[in-house]
């Protein structure tokens, strides 16, 4: 297994570069620190291509062949790098319609990936309740038999995209004696009678918020088969928690490279700081464990892209090393920026609040430990 990027992965990493550069930028910085959706920066993602690497050409994305698990990595890496809030969308577009590539029938991606694909619909992934956070397991929200169609019940919290998402992926007990070989999942569009929801608030503004159900859903809002939403739900996680690791190195790499040029302008005692013993040890520390967790991520991908079926193990090591390193790294480069780093605004400020929300969603780091562990001890 190579780690190396081919030249399609380069110029893939460069094109979504240039594109925040030029685009996704400035329409983040005029939007500012909101927490309602950038409409102009979702039609933007979607015309400039970089929502269309997430679906298949044939849905109207730019994918020739299978969903990749590098591609997404790569795009999540940069983007998180140079422009969080257009990663933010781009992480969500992805996990929100996965599920649909993969489990749904030829209607359902045909209805609902084109417009994803360029950014005239946003979708959402709902799977956490207020009861079942970490134990997901645990969820009760149900789905019973009404007529020819269902009725869902119950509620969803801590929901990326909502309540503006354009469609829901949510996951529901149908059998609820069978434990998570009852649970199936649904499409529920916005607009559908019984959906309500309000918006949450978070420490880095993001569009989050909780969901209420108690709706009338058609046969057809099925997705996948009966009874196998909970392997729908895990195989979409086995890609996009090594990918959640792959933001996290995209935000440590930003912030060690704005250390860098700090230390390198910053004048104490007569000579820049870089020249400080004290300053080039975390600096040092900073790269070696940036590097360590991209390989994890990249290693993770490859696997994935490689066929194999699960990427449990490294996906959860991939992205409990990335995310417990953003937090340190963006630590240290908060120390090294001393008291220009907590000012309120400041890059490296916006920079520790967005790499702490990394340890908790997709799977805390103490979730992701006990995963590994399971699959350590197994005989």
């Amino acid at each position: 297994m190579t780690l190396t990027l081919t030249p399609a992965e380069q110029e893939l990493r460069a094109f979504v570069a240039r594109t925040a550069a030029r685009v996704l930028c400035p329409l983040a910085e005029a939007w500012g620190e909101r927490d309602e959706m950038n409409w102009d920066l979702v039609r933007a993602l979607g015309k400039e291509g970089v929502f269309p690497l997430l679906v298949p050409s044939r849905y109207g994305g730019s994918l020739e062949g299978p969903f990749r698990a590098m591609t997404l990595c790569l795009g999540r890496e940069e983007l998180a790098r140079c422009c969080p809030p257009a990663e933010e969308l781009f992480a969500i577009q992805g996990l929100g319609s996965y599920p649909i590539l993969l489990a749904g029938s030829e209607a359902q991606k045909a209805r609902y990936l084109p417009p994803i694909a360029r950014g005239e619909q946003v979708p959402a992934f709902a799977l956490t309740e207020p009861e079942a956070g970490s134990d997901a397991a645990g969820l009760t929200t149900a789905a019973t038999r009404e007529g020819d169609g269902w009725r869902l019940r119950g509620e969803k919290r801590f929901i990326s995209n909502a309540p503006v998402a354009d469609v829901y992926v949510v996951f529901a007990r149908t059998e609820p004696e069978r434990g998570t070989r009852g649970i199936s999942a649904f499409l529920v569009e916005k607009g559908t009678p019984g959906l309500s929801g309000r918006p949450m608030h978070t420490l880095a503004p993001h569009v989050i918020g909780e969901l209420a159900f108690d709706c009338r859903l058609p046969a057809s809002s099925l997705l996948g088969p009966l009874n196998e939403g909970w392997r729908i739900a895990m195989g979409t996680l086995d890609v996009f928690r090594a990918s959640v690791g792959a933001q996290a190195v995209g935000l440590a790499q930003a912030a060690f490279d704005l250390s860098v040029a700090h230390a390198r302008s910053r004048v104490q005692f007569g000579e820049p700081i870089a020249r400080f013993q004290a300053i080039q040890m975390k600096l040092a520390d900073m790269a070696t464990e940036i590097r360590a967790a991209r390989l994890l991520v990249y290693s993770a991908a490859r696997l994935k892209d490689s066929g194999a079926e699960r990427v449990t193990l490294e996906s959860s090591m991939a992205k409990l090393y990335a995310t417990e390193m953003a937090h340190r790294v963006v630590d240290q480069a908060v120390q090294i920026h001393g008291g220009t780093g907590v000012l309120r605004g400041h890059p490296i400020e916006r920079l520790y609040r967005e790499a702490r929300a990394g340890r908790i969603y997709e799977g805390t780091s103490e979730i992701q430990r006990l995963i590994i562990a399971r699959h350590l001890l197994r005989d």
